[in-house]
């Protein structure tokens, strides 16, 4: 995320603090999980010093965020059971590195930590993937992970630049990757009917010359340029593909950059037609929870309607260096237990 509006103390942090959130891990025997992974959001890295955020009320520790990732991925190579795959929810550089003309060498620079690890990667794309490459550039990248990965993947339809595709970690289970910028002004030609069309979204909510300051206005705050939404193809494909979980008996998580649920962030994080895929979500049993990253303070909210967990993970750009912000995931038939590290707290995510 590139804004952080200050002095509020919002719903999700006080959700997220609840003790009724999580039930301890010690309540449940001794078992082996069907499968384990590891999870990380909003990395951020640039070879810079600490800066702060766009209100300057935030501190970001860039370099660091390096050391950081560095820290997860010795976790997860030293764990007694190794995670089957690791997922990066997006921003994993800064847009500061565009502007330096060190996009690539910072990407690389994180692509290697990466290769280190016990797992293959796969990759969200967030707004700040959109700072530093175009979407065709990201489309032909490491970033693209149907490119790379070693899974079975159901992409999304290949007659579009939509980058979404789910692979089943194990019979059963199904993890879903969304394209939160798929309507968005970041990654397209200025001159293109998306682009018209996304300014044209835009503009009706979010009358700021600098489009990227928010209309203090509840949930209307979401209309910025670094926030996006998701197009009908991708709601179509998406809406089929949970159907066909819901036929077969699948547990799926489904993951994007950006949050859906309104109380598992603040409305500045919100994707802009978070409605819309909310309502998906809840219109299919199969779904048990939904991952963002994105909103640096994280978050968290269990659906009343569904039961269905939203989760939001802490972002590692505004940790300090003496602290972490990761999670290890393991799945069992009936819940999720996620073992947090640093500023991301321990969960059981029972399944509705």
């Amino acid at each position: 995320m590139m804004w952080n509006q200050s002095g509020r103390v919002s719903e999700h942090t006080l959700t997220a603090v609840k003790p009724e959130t999580s039930r301890r891990m010690e309540n449940f025997p001794e078992q082996t999980p069907l499968f384990t992974f590891g999870v990380i959001a909003d990395i951020q890295y640039a070879d810079m010093d600490d800066g702060f955020n766009f209100t300057r009320t935030r501190r970001r520790y860039y370099r660091s965020s390096l050391k950081l990732l560095k820290n997860a991925l010795k976790s997860w190579g030293e764990s007694a059971v190794k995670p089957d795959f690791i997922l990066q929810l997006g921003d994993i550089i800064d847009g500061f590195n565009k502007n330096h003309e060190a996009s690539d060498r910072a990407l690389d620079a994180v692509l290697e930590e990466f290769s280190s690890g016990p797992a293959e990667v796969h990759h969200v794309w967030g707004n700040h993937e959109f700072y530093n490459f175009s979407r065709s550039d990201l489309l032909r990248s490491r970033l693209n992970s149907t490119l790379h990965s070693e899974r079975s993947l159901n992409a999304a339809p290949a007659d579009c630049d939509l980058y979404a595709y789910s692979f089943s970690p194990v019979p059963g289970f199904t993890v879903v990757i969304l394209d939160g910028y798929d309507v968005s002004l970041l990654g397209r030609e200025e001159s293109s009917d998306r682009y018209k069309d996304s300014l044209s979204l835009i503009r009706q909510h979010n009358h700021n010359e600098d489009l990227n300051c928010p209309v203090f206005k509840d949930l209307e705050e979401r209309y910025t340029m670094f926030n996006g939404g998701f197009s009908k193809i991708q709601l179509q494909w998406l809406d089929s593909l949970l159907t066909s979980a819901d036929e077969n008996g699948e547990k799926v998580t489904v993951v994007c950059h950006l949050p859906v649920h309104p109380s598992s962030t603040t409305p500045i994080c919100l994707a802009w037609n978070y409605d819309e895929l909310l309502s998906i979500l809840r219109s299919h049993r199969s779904v048990v929870c939904f991952m963002a990253g994105h909103d640096h303070d994280g978050g968290y909210h269990k659906d009343k309607t569904t039961g269905t967990h939203h989760l939001t993970l802490e972002g590692v750009i505004e940790t300090p260096p003496d602290s972490d912000a990761f999670a290890t995931v393991s799945v069992y038939e009936d819940r999720m237990e996620l073992r947090g590290y640093g500023r991301v707290r321990d969960r059981v995510l029972q399944f509705p």
